[in-house]
């Protein structure tokens, strides 16, 4: 029965190969490149329910073509880097207060995308350079990047990911470190207990920041902590954290001086000697990298290959409507079909038929030997 069942399978898998080969490899390539299900921890499942927003995942997780596009309620292609606002409050935008009374439950809440879920090692990042900015895996001389585990640690330590509405302006020398910016949205290192979902748009309050020389750029870190974790409601500045979460700030530093090491990189160096500053200095740094991405869409900085794309920052000089970001997705996708074809022939599928005639042959022998020895 189980050969049999094996066989089966078999037959259909090989049917469905030779489907894709005969009848048209664009079709089988674009259904590669569509949403699919992912039983990962910490990864998309197609398309991500949110309150406010979902994601449509293009390409295979951990290939060179995967992008992870952002959608509103209304299913429109947005931006993650310059549509999802930094402030949960709209009427915050006017000004960050530095200072808030620890228990007036006026917490100034920010939403973070989260771009690598805790104890995972790829390193995901927004696309700053593609239109539409979707997520995808960072790519170094060819190879996709990973982080290496840094002993006794896992992966990221945190829920990792960005701020949007933010820039690090590389044009712009930070009187904090002596460095100019890193060109990127500025991190988040998100503490809470739960482990986030790549993509997922978090609200959380900032706690405090730590200034990381990352080869010669300034590389801010914001700790904060979802809004709906259990310590929310007790953590509200850096200290806090030293007394719930005793030695995770250490752990941080830590992680973030040696987790290029193994790449045969020196140590990362710190501002202000490794120390932390507290939640009002970590205001007015957000509140200037908001400034700096105002003047990056408003084309008053250069950013360079930045692509600024948007669908609803209506005062943005480059500002799509939903009809021409969903035309450009679309054509994104269309180019990828073309690569696939081109670079992928179905190697995965091969593969698979492969191992499934040796598992099948295995299992035949078997048989044969146990009614060989049952016959005699």
């Amino acid at each position: 029965m189980r050969a049999g069942a094996a066989l089966g399978w078999l037959l259909r898998l090989s049917w469905a190969a030779q489907q894709g080969s005969v009848s048209g490899r664009g079709k089988a390539a674009t259904r590669l490149l569509q949403a699919r299900p992912l039983s990962c921890r910490g990864y998309p499942r197609g398309f991500m329910a949110q309150a406010q927003y979902d994601t449509e995942q293009r390409g295979r997780l951990h290939s060179a073509e995967f992008r992870l596009y952002f959608k509103n309620s209304k299913g429109k292609y947005i931006s993650p880097f310059h549509d999802i606002p930094l402030f949960v409050d709209p009427n915050e935008d006017e000004e960050v207060p530095s200072k808030r009374s620890k228990n007036n439950g006026n917490e100034v809440v920010f939403n973070m995308i989260v771009e690598v879920p805790r104890w995972t090692n790829a390193k995901m990042e927004i696309a700053t350079k593609e239109p539409m900015n979707p997520i995808k895996q960072d790519v170094k001389k060819g190879k996709l990047r990973y982080v290496a585990n840094i002993f006794p640690h896992k992966g990221y330590i945190w829920n990792y990911g960005a701020l949007p509405q933010t820039w690090e302006d590389p044009g712009h020398t930070d009187d904090n470190t002596g460095c100019c910016g890193d060109n990127d949205p500025i991190d988040v290192c998100e503490i809470g207990a739960q482990v986030r979902t790549l993509g997922e748009v978090v609200k959380v309050k900032a706690l405090g920041i730590i200034g990381l020389i990352d080869e010669g750029e300034t590389d801010w870190k914001v700790i904060a902590i979802s809004v709906d974790d259990p310590h929310a409601q007790k953590i509200h500045d850096i200290d806090d954290v030293r007394k719930f979460f005793p030695g995770y700030l250490e752990a941080t530093v830590d992680w973030l001086r040696r987790y290029k090491v193994p790449d045969g990189k020196p140590e990362n160096k710190f501002a202000f000697d490794s120390t932390f500053k507290d939640k009002a200095f970590a205001l007015d740094i957000i509140k200037s990298t908001h400034e700096c991405w105002k003047a990056l869409v408003h084309k008053k900085a250069d950013g360079g290959a930045i692509k600024w794309y948007a669908s609803i920052v209506v005062w943005s000089k480059s500002n799509l409507n939903y009809r021409q970001s969903s035309i450009k997705v679309t054509s994104l996708l269309s180019d990828a079909v073309i690569k696939h074809n081109v670079t992928r022939p179905f190697q995965g599928t091969m593969a698979i038929l492969a191992f499934m005639v040796a598992f099948i042959k295995q299992i035949l022998c078997s048989q044969a030997t146990t009614l060989y020895d049952h016959h005699l």
